[in-house]
């Protein structure tokens, strides 16, 4: 009884460690914060003389809030409800239908998560180039094309994985009740795979919440800056401002780790129901 509560205790404290660690560069950022870029460069990692709040004074005056969250908010709500409907719909079928010859499927399926292997930075120039011949650079839509295929492999990975382990025996009784394809999919099936609609759901907001270099490569109207873009406003052409940037990042990392707060168990319950069973 002893060995196995002393188990607990350094598995606890394992876990607190890992975590203080995990917290290191995030608690260094709201310290980095208080100070100015000269400070910041010079005398990293000393404490601060004061809380001096002129950094988060001049994040509020050079970036507009309202509008790069209303933009990537609309950015992110379309995106991921085309990505939702396209991966499921792909991922039904890859999981059910029956192919005359089975390496078919399992060429489909090694071609819709091969997307995770290729880097974004190897796609932006011919992304750029087929948004100008397209005429859409500077819109909504050139950052939501590109969103929507990024995620096919993500997406992908995690419904194939739940539905090969869902129950046919479901499916089956549906069908006998005389229930269509268009029903089976969505008013027997996607019900039961919430959770991992959930997690697809969390994980592709925050991507696109910080996501870059499309953002970077493809927008250069401020009126359609995303947040990661907007605060590589702090950046001049012959100086950065350090303490802007880190009171920035600060401001746009709170809402993500409350978001994370709030769904971490249905995270960890969509990962271990969908990927871990792929």
């Amino acid at each position: 009884m002893d060995t196995k509560k002393d188990k607990n205790i350094f598995l606890s404290g394992i876990t607190y460690l890992i975590t203080l660690i995990i917290m290191v560069p995030f608690l260094w950022m709201i310290l980095l914060s208080f100070k100015d870029s000269s400070a910041i460069l010079t005398d990293t990692l000393s404490l601060p003389k004061s809380l001096d709040l002129s950094n988060f004074n001049r994040a509020f005056e050079t970036l507009d809030f309202k509008l790069i969250y209303k933009n990537t908010f609309i950015i992110a709500v379309v995106a991921i409800f085309f990505e939702m409907i396209i991966t499921y719909m792909s991922s039904f079928a890859l999981s059910r239908f029956v192919f005359k010859k089975k390496k078919i499927s399992q060429a489909l399926y090694l071609l819709f998560i091969s997307g995770q292997a290729i880097p974004p930075f190897i796609l932006l120039f011919p992304v750029y180039r087929l948004t100008i011949a397209a005429g859409i650079e500077n819109t909504y839509l050139s950052l939501i094309l590109p969103y929507i295929a990024t995620s096919i492999g993500f997406n992908t990975l995690l419904f194939t994985g739940f539905l090969k382990e869902f129950p046919s025996e479901l499916e089956e009784a549906a069908l006998l009740d005389g229930c269509n394809l268009f029903e089976l999919c969505w008013k027997v099936v996607f019900p039961v795979v919430k959770p991992v609609v959930v997690t697809i759901f969390i994980f592709n907001i925050l991507y696109i919440w910080n996501e870059y270099p499309f953002a970077a490569t493809l927008i250069s109207d401020s009126s359609k800056m995303t947040i990661p873009l907007a605060i590589s406003e702090f950046k001049g052409r012959y100086n950065i401002d350090y303490g802007g940037i880190v009171a920035a990042s600060i401001l746009l990392i709170i809402p993500q780790l409350t978001f994370y707060a709030i769904f971490q168990k249905k995270i960890i319950k969509g990962m271990t129901a969908g990927a871990v069973k792929g």
